[in-house]
């Protein structure tokens, strides 16, 4: 995709946070199967519903921009998702695994929040008010999934996995 305008970029980045959501709830199921903690397993199935309702907003927001919902890939959430598999794969100790998983899970949160902020930013500038109410509204659930597991790690994995 050539990227001429804002208007492009827009759109281009609206296709990697596609890709990378849809990326986010397949691995889910694998994380929360791998976590020890029942807490850190309900957080990861509970963020899988919420990247479901994440993945339909932004479809809307594609629609609203008059394209087709595409994805191109993107290699930040594949290297990201990638370090969350090596860690279940190579951690014996399951609580050092569960802080582990949580680092990962945590990382790809800051990246989300990261584009989400930036894309809110754009609509704005474009003029697109309900793309960027939708898009907001994402942004506050990730926010609020980082800051979870933030308590988590704080309240129980970290301590558990020292």
């Amino acid at each position: 995709m050539a990227v001429k305008s804002m208007k492009d970029l827009f759109l281009y980045t609206l296709k990697d946070i596609y890709y990378a959501e849809k990326q986010i709830y397949k691995n889910l199921p694998k994380m929360a199967q791998n976590a020890e903690s029942p807490v850190l397993k309900q957080a990861f199935e509970k963020h899988r519903e919420e990247t479901a309702h994440q993945i339909e907003r932004l479809e809307s927001v594609f629609e609203e921009c008059g394209v087709s919902a595409r994805s191109i890939r993107c290699e930040a959430m594949d290297g990201l998702l990638a370090e969350a598999k090596e860690m279940m794969e190579e951690v014996d100790d399951a609580q050092v695994c569960d802080a582990a998983m949580l680092a990962a899970a945590q990382a790809v949160e800051h990246y989300e929040i990261s584009r989400y902020g930036t894309l809110i930013a754009w609509a704005d500038k474009l003029g697109m008010k309900n793309a960027a109410k939708l898009l907001n509204e994402t942004l506050e659930e990730e926010k609020k999934t980082d800051q979870a597991l933030t308590k988590i790690a704080q309240e129980t994995i970290n301590l558990q996995a020292a």
